[in-house]
């Protein structure tokens, strides 16, 4: 499919499938964009992203400090020399997964119709070890709209970042990419959502769509369904509340003390510990203590402006370790 016809198809068919970012996913974007990988899944690959298990139920593609990946254009599968893949220089008659694609009707998926995305396999990474699916729907967030893929394709080198034509001129229809030339920025987050669920199977897709357009919206509604799943923090703990404040700095609340006249304010001293008085000889007794961690002033709660000034394994989200 050319250029020209799949632009038109986006312009006269699925401006309306691709949205405004959700403020789950937005959050989710801007809270993990910045920092670091904490719970890296693979190693790092060509491109400076590892696949990262730090959001809840998902597997993302994670850059370094303000980066996520860019997107290279594929074209394997069926007609890997049709329209803007012509010059592709590495294409391939097949995807990783066409017997099971042959079972729902269709020779193999069309990287001109079918908007896939790659995701490595063994031995530089185990996606199945972690729960996607194969042929399952992910997120793409890209140019500042959310676009839906399936894991259409994989790939046994370290290089990450890649998805069909068809996805590619989706998301960034004005940068006239082709088989030989993608979007070089890193700023597109790539999400895969984890259990049997994510996979719409052969009545839960239009596999033998003529276009992207009817292919993109046959898979919206389980699209938009798994995006809603993931919550609204970004995937991290919030911060405790911070203690309550009293006049006298170390006999606050959940000081240690011996008597009443060891504590500030009208607080008492309750079984050691300086508590709140509810007026009535009974006492609130102290909260929990906060969560420790190996670094001292850098744990839950602690002011931070990257992952890099957070302990162990807690992230930056909101100018608060979590």
């Amino acid at each position: 499919m050319h250029s020209s016809t799949l632009l038109a198809l986006i312009s006269a068919g699925t401006g309306s499938l691709a949205y405004t970012i959700p403020a789950n996913l937005q959050a989710i974007y801007n809270a993990h964009k910045a920092g670091t990988c904490a719970k890296p899944l693979s190693g790092t690959s060509s491109s400076g992203a590892v696949f990262c298990g730090d959001i809840p139920n998902a597997i993302f593609l994670k850059g370094s400090s303000g980066n996520y990946d860019n997107m290279d254009v594929d074209c394997d599968g069926a007609d890997d020399k049709a329209g803007d893949c012509s010059n592709d220089p590495t294409g391939y008659g097949e995807t990783a997964f066409k017997s099971t694609v042959q079972s729902y009707g269709i020779p193999d998926l069309n990287a001109n119709i079918h908007p896939y995305v790659v995701v490595n396999e063994p031995p530089y990474f185990d996606a199945e070890h972690y729960g996607l699916k194969p042929l399952s729907v992910m997120a793409v967030v890209c140019n500042n709209q959310v676009w839906y893929g399936i894991w259409g394709d994989t790939n046994t080198e370290p290089t990450t970042g890649e998805a069909s034509i068809s996805l590619a001129q989706l998301c960034f229809p004005n940068e006239h990419l082709n088989g030989d030339f993608g979007h070089g920025a890193k700023d597109v987050l790539y999400i895969g959502f984890l259990g049997d669920d994510t996979v719409p199977g052969k009545s839960g897709a239009k596999w033998n769509a003529n276009n992207v357009s009817d292919f993109e919206a046959s898979i919206k509604s389980l699209g938009d369904r798994l995006v809603q799943s993931l919550g609204g923090n970004g995937g991290t703990t919030p911060p405790p509340p911070p203690p309550p404040t009293c006049s006298w700095e170390g006999h606050c609340i959940g000081a240690s003390c011996g008597s009443d006249e060891d504590c500030s304010d009208d607080y008492i001293c309750s079984s050691g510990k300086c508590a709140a008085n509810n007026g009535s000889g009974g006492t609130t007794p102290p909260p929990p203590p906060p969560p420790t961690c190996s670094w001292e002033g850098h744990c839950i709660g602690a002011s931070c402006g990257s992952d890099d000034d957070c302990s162990d394994d807690y992230i930056c989200t909101n100018g608060k370790c979590a």
